[in-house]
């Protein structure tokens, strides 16, 4: 069986565990008693950004379980979910129908490594997109852009700092492990926009959390919110 090390991260092994295989283990293994990993709740910077954005399209990279795509479908956005462990599309899915969603998400498996988009979307979320193993973040990011339809917004959430004792088994430990944890001026230079899309929001934000011993500890956010003109 593949290993991790003490902090979530694959293990060093003569037969390294491939990225899906890892997010299907860990979305199998670090359930709570509800059968979930995270809490199902809409990230709370995600909420604040497109609270007053009218509902359209949304596409969301990297969903897990689907706590900000039934967010926005509860707010009468219809969304496309991707997300590369289908046990973790599978929770979400579940959650869609006990809330009476299902028929405004669609739940997509796909690698974002290879994925190319096909369509625009009025908005574009990408929350907490970290990961343990080396991936051409930037270059999905800047994929992302032509995924925002004219007059949309492209929303990008991720990690300012990891909080004191890393939360292991929701995420964090993900951002310490893995690449140095960008800045919203990085996170705006990696995108190459082009020069007529407006930057609406560039800021780390702070905000208390509950870790999973009940604890609150104090975490920062990084929020780029760029608008695409109509």
């Amino acid at each position: 069986m593949s290993r991790t090390d003490g902090r979530g991260r694959p293990a060093p092994d003569e037969h390294p565990i491939e990225p899906a295989e890892f997010w299907e283990q860990r979305c199998r293994t670090h359930r709570d008693e509800r059968g979930q990993v995270w809490s199902g709740r809409v990230n709370p910077a995600v909420e604040r950004e497109v609270a007053g954005l009218a509902p359209g399209t949304a596409l969301e990279l990297g969903s897990g379980e689907g706590g900000d795509a039934l967010w926005l479908a509860e707010q009468g956005w219809t969304v496309t979910a991707l997300d590369i462990s289908a046990t973790a599309l599978a929770v979400g899915a579940a959650q869609a129908a006990a809330r009476g969603v299902a028929d405004r998400i669609d739940w997509v498996r796909a690698d974002l490594v290879s994925w190319r988009p096909d369509t625009e979307y009025d908005l574009v979320t990408s929350a907490f997109f970290h990961s343990p193993f080396d991936f051409p973040r930037e270059e999905i990011l800047r994929r992302a852009t032509r995924a925002v339809a004219p007059g949309g917004t492209l929303l990008i959430v991720g990690h300012g700092a990891p909080p004191p004792g890393l939360a292991s088994g929701h995420g964090w430990e993900h951002a310490a492990s893995g690449p140095p944890l960008p800045d919203p001026v990085e996170v705006l230079t990696a995108l190459e926009l082009p020069n007529d899309w407006v930057v609406e929001r560039s800021a780390v934000v702070a905000r208390e959390a509950t870790l999973p011993d009940g604890s609150i500890a104090e975490v920062t956010d990084t929020v780029v919110r760029v608008w695409r003109p109509a």
